[in-house]
């Protein structure tokens, strides 16, 4: 099993909303992505690389609400809630071959799609960011090459993802365990305080980060 970094995911509480964060701070435009029907969610998305992507994901008005909680602790956010990093994504080349302990933290792979694209993903049976968003949730796509080999080049690319989190060793067990290589990095946090991402971003106007 070999795992390396897919892609950042920014809950918000609509599309234009998460989107405006992104385009002040990182100045690019997102492109159209689609709906999860599975979810009743949609998304947006920014090329961060080759195989690397940037989405702002929200509730779908429009949707149905699913028969079970939504990925990425969107039901247990609150609906004002502002657009924020909230957790990430490492594509696998084996989803299935996880270990238990692995599973017990991340998930059940579920099968999804999103207009022609089709994969498995793990989510938590209640729907809860997989350690506060520290850790990653598992991807394997049924397509190659991955999704943003064809997306629009806004010229930004990942440079490093920053991980702070009070028990950084039991993020690294997670990524030992998944043969996690990539651009993420782990930081300490004292005890009780609450988990954060920080994206560094390479764009035509310099190195941003994400939040700001």
């Amino acid at each position: 099993m070999k795992s390396t970094l897919d892609h950042l995911a920014i809950v918000a509480p609509d599309l234009d909303t998460g989107c405006a964060f992104v385009t002040r701070v990182l100045g690019a435009e997102l492109q159209p992505g689609g709906a999860h029907p599975r979810m009743g969610t949609h998304n947006r998305l920014l090329c961060l690389g080759p195989d690397t992507y940037l989405e702002v994901i929200a509730i779908d008005p429009s949707a149905k609400r699913p028969d079970r909680p939504r990925w990425f602790g969107m039901d247990q956010s609150a609906v004002d809630a502002p657009a924020r990093l909230t957790t990430w994504v490492a594509r696998t080349d084996d989803i299935h071959g996880m270990s238990e302990a692995c599973r017990n933290i991340l998930g059940n792979p579920e099968p999804m799609t999103r207009g022609a694209l089709a994969w498995q993903i793990t989510i938590p049976a209640d729907g809860s960011l997989p350690l506060n968003g520290s850790a990653p949730t598992l991807i394997q796509w049924e397509q190659a090459p991955p999704p943003a080999s064809a997306m629009v080049d806004r010229g930004c690319s990942l440079v490093a993802l920053d991980v702070f989190d009070p028990d950084p060793g039991k993020i690294q067990a997670l990524l030992t365990a998944i043969n996690f290589s990539g651009p993420v990095r782990l930081h300490a946090l004292a005890a009780g305080s609450t988990p954060y991402l920080v994206a560094h971003i390479q764009t035509p106007d310099g190195l941003k980060t994400l939040p700001l």
